[in-house]
């Protein structure tokens, strides 16, 4: 599992913790309410719904984070 940043345009919009940004973005849709059937997949890690581009970047993890 990883953390993703999830996107719209340049603004981080939330927060997931999934294993693939894929299913993070669609994590994050869902929990809104949209439908599967309105989201429309643009990579590995985006997608595209009601003309808003949403994509998933993953958050750089703290090797070392007791110093």
């Amino acid at each position: 599992m990883r953390t993703y940043e999830i996107r719209s345009g340049r603004r981080t919009v939330s927060l997931r913790d999934a294993s693939t940004p894929q299913h993070a973005v669609l994590d994050y849709l869902k929990s809104m309410g949209c439908r599967d059937a309105d989201i429309v997949r643009l990579g590995r890690d985006g997608v595209a719904w009601r003309g808003a581009r949403y994509t998933a970047v993953a958050v750089a993890q703290d090797t070392n984070p007791g110093a």
